[in-house]
């Protein structure tokens, strides 16, 4: 009896001493980033008696059969679902908000006021030299304006761009790294291995990197997670249906071709990517919408140099010349002025002699500019970026709280509480006390037993 007494007080010192080891491990990460809280599991250790009945068991104490991760599969899919369309908002605000700045800061809305006031101005008397030099003049600074928003939307594309090219390679690198934590799980896995649980503190560790490596996968794309038995994790990018970007050992390189408008595909192999979350998405929706704004401002510019050249054609200039083209370029990156001669200004009717006061290819100038509304369409572009703009903001808020509560969650479930670990802290070493009290009873009865047979 006092042999194994001793051998059950000793098990429970054993099985004390590793849970306290455990705990430790759980204060000093506390504050770890992707540390999971472990715990360690006992079981109690039992076999056939030698001696008694045949249904009969001698119990042999406690043994610690492994280590948990006290991980929730659904937890942890949410909070990274979450963390991927909050990773998507951020970066389509950011995106949005610069495409915003590049048309607003050019100027152009006001510019083309000013041209056509410049206009309505000449009619007042059509030969004056200083109403036309401001007519050119207003006509030069609204091209510029045109450009310099080219130039603005231009550079923020170039930028959003590299973003995205660097956020590929950043995801290119994490995959190859989650195929090395794959490896090293499956050749620590043996036989028994559940997902979720371990047998060492070691694969605990190498299950928070690999757990760590979706999460950072999943702020630049989003992806659907297979968390094998043997701790592995399988990848698909864009959700089940996706193609897969990791699978055991093996990663699967992420590549993204230029259109010719600008935007941007992904692909893995053949099969084309399609996301909905994650930086990288954030910027193929700006990149999407910048190409949209450019072009519309392309076509403006274009309409206004062909309203005003077409008109121009129609009459004669101060110097009674058939009226030339005041503009040239076709869209808001080449529009220019065509001539720096004030007396260039067609505003007499065709066939008028020089110096004419005539207004009327001048009147129907400023009508036909009346009737494109150019003003107007440059509000409704600035409208419909600003709105943009104010929707993903919007959209951003709301995934921002879905997403702090879903960590929140996590955190609760996964997290260390120091509270909690205080009080296994002590509940552990009182055990390791209390089976140290049962090795000193057992040694004192077998010394009272060998004292007794001295006698």
């Amino acid at each position: 009896m006092t042999s194994s007494l001793m051998s059950i007080g000793a098990s429970g010192a054993m099985a004390a001493e590793i849970a306290l080891d455990v705990t430790g491990q759980n204060i000093s990460n506390a504050s770890t980033d992707g540390y999971v809280r472990r715990s360690a599991n006992t079981i109690e250790v039992a076999s056939a008696s030698s001696w008694s009945t045949a249904n009969d068991v001698s119990l042999s104490g406690v043994t610690v059969s492994g280590i948990t991760r006290n991980a929730d599969t659904f937890l942890e899919s949410e909070a990274r679902r979450t963390a991927s369309g909050t990773a998507r908002a951020n970066s389509t605000v950011t995106g949005l908000t610069d495409v915003e700045n590049a048309v607003e800061n050019s100027g152009v809305f006001t510019t083309i006021g000013n041209f056509q006031n410049a206009l309505t101005s000449l009619n007042q008397n059509p030969a004056d030299p200083s109403l036309r030099a401001t007519v050119i003049q207003d006509g030069q600074t609204m091209a510029s304006a045109f450009q310099i928003a080219a130039q603005g939307l231009s550079s923020t594309r170039s930028g959003i761009q590299d973003q995205l090219g660097q956020g590929v390679a950043q995801v290119n690198t994490l995959t190859t790294q989650l195929a090395t934590i794959n490896t090293q799980l499956s050749a620590s896995a043996g036989g028994a291995a559940v997902a979720g649980n371990t047998t060492t503190s070691d694969r605990a560790s190498l299950m928070d990197q690999r757990d760590s490596l979706l999460d950072q996968i999943g702020q630049y794309t989003d992806i659907a997670t297979t968390i094998n038995s043997d701790g592995t994790a399988n990848v698909n990018i864009g959700g089940v249906s996706g193609p897969p970007l990791v699978t055991g050992s093996a990663a699967n390189t992420l590549t993204a071709m230029v259109n010719s408008d600008g935007t941007e595909q992904l692909s893995v192999g053949n099969a084309n990517v399609a996301l909905s979350g994650g930086s990288l998405a954030g910027n193929q929706t700006t990149l999407t919408k910048l190409d949209q704004i450019s072009g519309d401002l392309d076509s403006l510019a274009s309409s206004i140099a062909t309203t005003v050249n077409t008109q121009q054609a129609q009459g004669a200039d101060l110097k009674g010349n058939a009226g030339a083209a005041l503009f040239a370029g076709t869209t808001a990156a080449t529009l220019v002025m065509a001539t720096s001669d004030p007396s260039k200004i067609a505003t007499a009717a065709a066939g008028s002699s020089a110096n004419s006061a005539d207004t009327t290819n001048l009147t129907a100038l400023a009508n036909a500019l009346g009737t494109l509304g150019p003003a107007n369409t440059m509000n409704a572009i600035l409208t419909d970026i600003s709105g943009t703009v104010q929707s993903a903001k919007t959209t951003q808020t709301t995934l921002q709280t879905l997403s702090s509560a879903a960590a929140t969650s996590l955190s609760s479930q996964a997290g260390v509480d120091l509270n909690t670990e205080a009080v296994n802290l002590v509940k552990f070493q009182q055990a390791f006390q209390a089976s140290g009290k049962v090795m000193q009873v057992a040694s004192d009865i077998f010394t009272s037993i060998l004292n007794l047979s001295a006698h």
